[in-house]
């Protein structure tokens, strides 16, 4: 059994939470929402984020980040992008007054605007700056939804240091969601970050009425875009991409009505503004930030990303969906395999 404290109460939280529970394992989970906290440890439910839906009830919840750490050989990072910095600064405080140690997993899924830094960078800077191998990434194709209904799932467990990223595979492998590791980090961690954009692109596509030939060029176009920025700029290794991380993430969030980004995307296709999509969504639409980053890099770094930079237009330029897709498909040609 170990003992696991999961930094984030949301969807994904609540049922990695519970999964791990499943596997024996003393699971605290940590959240700001005290009705959130309350009602997991009163009922084992969620509703705030999992209707219908119940944890497994050895899974407890606390606003108090100490309590949540207290003991702790693994902690589980589920928050958004945003507020990852702020909850590793708050994790290293602690850790200084224990001196624990603990493995340090993340399911977040973005780049930092600004500092275009991944979340394992993030927490190498404000955790371990000496012990980088300690940290692990999970990602793969999966939504919060079906893993709680024990869909048959698989995700990918990435580390520099091959044995952390077995001990995750270990805790966190059951019968209804198998991991498989992979060295290459940076890889896995781009390949879940950048699908969210790509993801808004698909919904814009269907909300604008467009079908599957649309549907599946994006994606394989998007899918060269992310390789492109993953493999130029983050020096991740290309085969990542053809992966669970990659081309697996990237077909469930531009497919799924589970998607938040899709979900995004579709009513941005229809006509409503960012602004409104965002208020009404309840939950955080990760590709409506990571798309700045990659912006931002595209740019500075002379990257082609002509799908990615579309998207930043219309989200944040007030461009127009169709000009942009008339842009796009009258570029002038190109050969389809280039890095």
């Amino acid at each position: 059994m170990t003992k696991i404290a999961v930094l984030g109460n949301g969807s994904w939280g609540s049922v990695l939470g519970s999964m791990l529970a499943d596997n024996g394992n003393d699971v605290t989970l940590y959240g700001n929402i005290e009705s959130v906290n309350e009602e997991i440890n009163a009922t084992h439910t969620n509703s705030h984020y999992m209707k219908d839906w119940k944890l497994n009830e050895n899974a407890k919840a606390t606003g108090d980040l100490e309590e949540a750490l207290d003991g702790a050989e693994l902690v589980l990072f589920v928050l958004p992008t945003k507020a990852v910095r702020i909850v590793a600064k708050n994790v290293r405080k602690v850790l200084d007054k224990t001196g624990q140690k603990p493995l340090l997993v993340t399911a977040t899924k973005g780049i930092e605007p600004g500092t275009k830094k991944l979340i394992s960078e993030i927490l190498t800077e404000e955790i371990y700056p000496n012990d980088s191998d300690k940290i692990v990434a999970i990602s793969g194709p999966s939504h919060a939804e079906n893993v709680a209904q024990k869909d048959l799932t698989a995700i990918a467990c990435a580390s520099t240091d091959e044995e952390n990223a077995k001990k995750v595979q270990k805790i966190f492998s059951n019968d209804y969601v198998r991991f498989y590791t992979n060295d290459d980090l940076i890889g896995v961690e781009v390949g879940g970050a950048v699908k969210n954009v790509i993801a808004i692109a698909a919904g814009i596509l269907v909300g604008q009425g467009y079908g599957d030939d649309a549907k599946a060029a994006l994606m394989t176009r998007g899918l060269a875009e992310i390789t492109r920025l993953g493999v130029n700029y983050f020096g991740a290794k290309p085969m990542t991409f053809s992966g669970l991380s990659g081309i697996g993430d990237l077909i469930v969030t531009c497919t799924s009505v589970n998607s938040r980004n899709w979900r995004a995307g579709k009513q941005i296709g229809e006509g409503k503004s960012l602004d409104y999509v965002l208020k009404n969504m309840g939950q955080v639409v990760e590709g409506a930030t990571t798309v700045k980053a990659v912006h931002e890099l595209s740019e500075e770094k002379n990257i082609d990303m002509p799908i990615s930079d579309a998207i930043y237009r219309v989200l944040y330029e007030n461009s127009d969906v169709a000009t942009e897709i008339k842009k796009m498909m009258g570029r002038a040609p190109k050969p389809e395999i280039r890095l």
